[in-house]
């Protein structure tokens, strides 16, 4: 109970409105309200809790202080990725998505969210066009999910029971597919070249059978490879009757090749690279894109916006094929989707109409130069070895640090004395990688960030 205290930031405080609306429903208290719960499992003290703040301005400096603790990436020289990267965000893109039909809109119908509709649709006509597949969807919760979906969509089209999975994808996406994908369907995870960081061919072929649905590809791979045999990949996957799934990095798509060019029947990954800010690991958003095959659009869950003439002789934006997803059919869905992650689809397509294909080929071609630079002035210290894998590599790559003598965890903590967010530690993940850091680069890392954290590496390497 509250008492006679009034919080002007909490709805409903004051005394008198408080009786005005148990008088309305008829109770003479709030105790009335609560009176079926058993008075033995009744909190009968106060809550261990602060003293409260009774005003607004004590609310903001108590939890400014609270945020002031936090180190961001921008104070710091950030080499950490591993799924969520420390990108530009351009200013047009938070101008727009903060504007409040976008950013308030929870959700809407053609006929009166004219704009919303027609600004996913773009975002999807853009995604599909880098992807170069024909259909991408509104976006869902993140590229985890956005992999575990298209594989059930991979299985639903070949009516098999049995995904491929390569270990060496990121081990959240991993862990979400492991979940998402019980209990009906056998993941059989497949293992990756100690050299190259591939995927092992010998070990696919190996896995791969006519009850396989669809093989997964995380390209670049998890170390930040490059899958240079993912075409032959899609052969072999189609040879057996699966589908080939492609979890790809889409700022990547500038200077690699897009997923449908070596034979990926489906697309996925997430949004977070194209004009979405880290927000402490929240900024993400899951994308699937696909070919214009019936019986791939047929089994997608979420909703498909389209265009299409008005009987008014205008253009209008909808959804495609309604009865696909669970708002439709809730007892007979093929899989459930509530929420959706529209307002990044929004950002991303912002994000990705102020850059144009121009800006996204400079985008790759300035990470893949700072990659290279990094590898350069990391090759000289004493006890590390950037070369772990011998792949091409793409905005991150593993260095081996267990030359050193220190492991991940001391040379992280000593890395922040010198201002620099170091890499993310494989070990725990990849107990065969013990001893090594991923470390990542993106286009805001500069020539006096690499150069500091050689430096700092160098030093405390000793």
């Amino acid at each position: 109970m509250m008492g006679e205290k009034i919080y002007p930031y909490i709805p409903n405080s004051v005394p008198e409105v408080q009786k005005e609306m148990l008088e309305f429903i008829g109770v003479d208290s709030i105790e009335d309200l609560i009176s079926d719960i058993p008075d033995e499992i009744r909190m009968k003290g106060p809550m261990q809790l602060p003293e409260p703040y009774t005003d607004e301005a004590g609310v903001y400096r108590h939890v400014s202080g609270i945020l002031k603790k936090n180190i961001t990436a921008g104070e710091l020289r950030c080499f950490l990725g591993a799924g969520c990267y420390n990108r530009y965000v351009p200013a047009v893109v938070d101008e727009v998505i903060n504007r409040s039909e976008f950013l308030t809109a929870y959700a809407g119908e053609p006929y009166e969210d004219h704009g919303r509709f027609q600004a996913m649709f773009e975002y999807q006509s853009m995604m599909a066009e880098l992807l170069d597949f024909d259909v991408c969807n509104v976006p869902n919760y993140d590229g985890s999910q956005a992999a575990g979906t298209a594989l059930r969509m991979a299985a639903r089209v070949t009516r098999r029971g049995e995904v491929l999975v390569p270990y060496n994808i990121n081990p959240d996406v991993r862990r979400v597919i492991s979940t998402y994908l019980q209990p009906d369907i056998k993941i059989t995870f497949i293992d990756y070249d100690v050299k190259t960081g591939r995927i092992c061919l010998d070990s696919l072929k190996k896995s791969l059978t006519d009850n396989v649905a669809a093989v997964l590809v995380m390209n670049p791979n998890f170390f930040g490879v490059i899958e240079e045999d993912a075409e032959a990949i899609a052969e072999l996957a189609h040879s057996k009757g699966a589908l080939l799934v492609a979890y790809v990095e889409p700022s990547s798509l500038g200077i690699i090749k897009p997923p449908s060019r070596y034979g990926a029947d489906l697309a996925c990954g997430d949004l977070q690279p194209l004009g979405i800010h880290m927000n402490y690991g929240g900024g993400v958003a899951g994308f699937i894109a696909a070919s214009d095959r019936h019986d791939i659009v047929e089994e997608y869950p979420s909703r498909l916006f389209g265009i299409a003439p008005t009987s008014e002789g205008e253009w209008g934006f909808g959804d495609v094929l309604w009865e696909r997803t669970s708002f439709a059919n809730r007892d007979s869905a093929k899989e459930f989707v509530g929420t959706h992650a529209a307002l990044w689809g929004i950002a991303a397509g912002v994000y990705l109409a102020s850059l144009g294909p121009r800006g996204m080929r400079d985008l790759g071609e300035a990470i893949v130069q700072r990659s290279a630079c990094l590898k350069k002035a990391l090759s000289g210290i004493r006890g590390l070895n950037a070369d772990k894998f011998s792949g091409a590599v793409f905005e991150e790559f593993v260095v081996d640090l267990s030359g050193t003598g220190k492991n991940v965890a001391e040379i992280n903590r000593e890395l922040l004395g010198h201002g620099i967010l170091g890499g993310y530690d494989l070990g725990a993940a990849f107990p065969e990688l013990k001893g090594c850091m991923l470390v990542c680069v993106t286009e805001q890392t500069s020539a006096e960030d690499i150069k500091a954290f050689a430096e700092a590496l160098n030093a405390i390497a000793g």
